[in-house]
């Protein structure tokens, strides 16, 4: 771990809290008509009520927020991690906007494909960093595999919406 002062360690943890919601706020920009068009579309009967998407989006940006301050505090080189991270949060909130804003359900799915990607890549990243920091990725990489799922699903039982 670098030497830093404990002040230090608590302006960055919180700003990589920080960091991470604010890519789940670019996210929410997109989705401000999200529930009335969700409801509007056919979904599969595997898919989640939409009351179930905050709360979990909600746990998983603070744990991707401490598995990057986790990095972020370790020894050693660590930009291709923190590049990794940086490249799947802002894939993260392009999906939104694919999705919700734009309604681009072809392009949503090829972009979560490559979120699922980049997911992994960094997990992989910071498991050189941090054990700690690689697992606490890894619900965001499970619930990101059943969004790529619902998101293909829903989009091909709704050619005229997506």
């Amino acid at each position: 771990m670098d030497t830093r002062s404990p002040l230090s360690e608590v302006l960055g943890f919180a700003g990589w809290i920080l960091v991470a919601f604010a890519a789940a706020a670019i996210g929410a920009l997109a989705s401000a008509n999200a529930p009335s068009f969700y409801a509007a579309l056919s979904k599969p009967s595997w898919a989640p009520p939409a009351s179930l998407f905050g709360p979990v989006w909600s746990v998983l940006y603070l744990l991707m927020g401490i598995a990057v301050w986790s990095v972020w505090r370790s020894a050693g080189p660590k930009r291709m991690a923190m590049g990794l991270f940086a490249a799947q949060l802002a894939a993260n909130a392009l999906w939104s906007w694919l999705f919700f804003a734009w309604h681009e359900g072809a392009l949503a799915t090829v972009e979560i494909v490559i979120l699922l990607i980049l997911i992994m890549a960094t997990i992989v990243a910071f498991s050189r960093r941090s054990r700690c920091g690689a697992l606490l990725l890894v619900p965001y990489f499970l619930w990101v595999t059943f969004a790529t799922a619902l998101t293909f699903a829903i989009w091909r039982r709704n050619p005229s919406l997506l």
